[in-house]
């Protein structure tokens, strides 16, 4: 009865108080509802967040995806195809994900396998490439209903989805495949869709014909191989094209134009995958932020200084150190932001 008591009596004043508010209070009730909503847009610059920064906790569902993100600080994101495509109800991969990726890693550089883990990447392979199928069947049937309930419960946190990237635009990909990703990313609300670079003009051109069918704009990410012309073909295909610029990547690749390459492409930039590399002669070494040869604070400022919309995509890919986790990197991260734009 007390607690009730105390509850009604706040009530009542809580209620008087509002009434008696000044004009400036008027909006109370939306400052309430944005209480304690995370806000990453930094003097006039949106930052954002690739999940892919998070890959390394157990946890990847929609739900904890979206806790590490608020728990970050952030209030807009590229999402990864995983924690939406589950959330929707794609079957789950009967092999080990992760240990494709390492084996098949060690054997893109060029490290000696020994004949088990050969074996074993060979029976993953045949593995993924019947879980492909089972997915592709999925995908060509999903229902955009989850995608939209997705949207509505990061939208409610205070998180916006600004592209989404699932493993659905490649050159193995089916053209059904191609039309679910374009139409989930509507559904989740997102601006464009981002994929690796297939450096394939027709596959290019291809997803820009289809982006206009589907009215979503397609944005190519670029590793070393990001030139000042790479995207120039991609571009003149379709309306639809555009860029998904890694700054950290074109230091790597030894090029020193970044901010004459950004003023350039600015009105085709859709996002910016944003990470300190080292410049060849370094080491090309991902790197904690500020102590790598990436300028990504007179990046900020040009994009704070010439009104640029596109946002700023925090990617996690320097090794977390230990005793840390990618949550608390990812804040680091956030944090050498807002510095830069003060």
């Amino acid at each position: 009865m007390k607690n009730r008591r105390d509850f009604l009596i706040k009530s009542t004043l809580g209620a008087a108080g509002l009434a008696l508010a000044p004009a400036w209070l008027e909006g109370a009730p939306s400052i309430i509802k944005n209480y304690n909503k995370p806000d990453s847009q930094i003097n006039g610059v949106q930052i954002g967040c690739i999940t892919y920064s998070f890959r390394s906790l157990p946890d990847q569902s929609a739900e904890a995806t979206l806790k590490y993100i608020t728990d970050s600080g952030l209030s807009a994101v590229e999402l990864m195809g995983d924690p939406a495509e589950s959330f929707a109800g794609m079957p789950s991969p009967t092999f080990d994900r992760m240990k494709a990726w390492q084996l098949g890693g060690r054997e893109r550089r060029g490290e000696t396998l020994s004949d088990n883990e050969k074996n074993e990447l060979a029976e993953i392979r045949k593995a993924a490439e019947a879980y492909s199928q089972e997915v592709a069947q999925w995908r060509a049937n999903a229902s955009m209903k989850p995608f939209e309930q997705l949207r509505k419960m990061y939208k409610d946190a205070g998180v916006s989805i600004y592209a989404f990237k699932p493993s659905a635009f490649g050159m193995n990909n089916t053209d059904a495949e191609i039309a679910y990703g374009m139409k989930a990313a509507k559904a989740l609300g997102t601006s464009h869709v981002t994929l690796e670079h297939p450096s394939n003009d027709a596959h290019t051109l291809k997803l820009g014909k289809m982006g206009e069918q589907f009215g979503m704009a397609v944005a190519y990410h670029g590793h070393e191989q990001q030139t000042f012309d790479f995207w120039d073909t991609a571009l003149a295909q379709s309306p639809k094209n555009a860029l998904n610029l890694d700054m950290g990547h074109y230091i790597a690749a030894g090029h020193k134009d970044l901010l004459q390459l950004i003023e350039k492409q600015q009105k085709n930039i859709l996002s910016m995958h944003t990470k300190d590399r080292q410049r060849p002669e370094n080491g090309k070494g991902n790197v904690v932020w500020g102590s790598g040869d990436t300028p990504i604070g007179d990046v900020l400022k040009l994009m704070q200084k010439n009104k640029y919309k596109f946002p700023a995509t925090i990617e996690l890919e320097y090794q977390v150190p230990e005793g840390s986790n990618p949550v608390a990197e990812v804040q680091k991260c956030l944090e050498f932001c807002r510095k830069s734009l003060a």
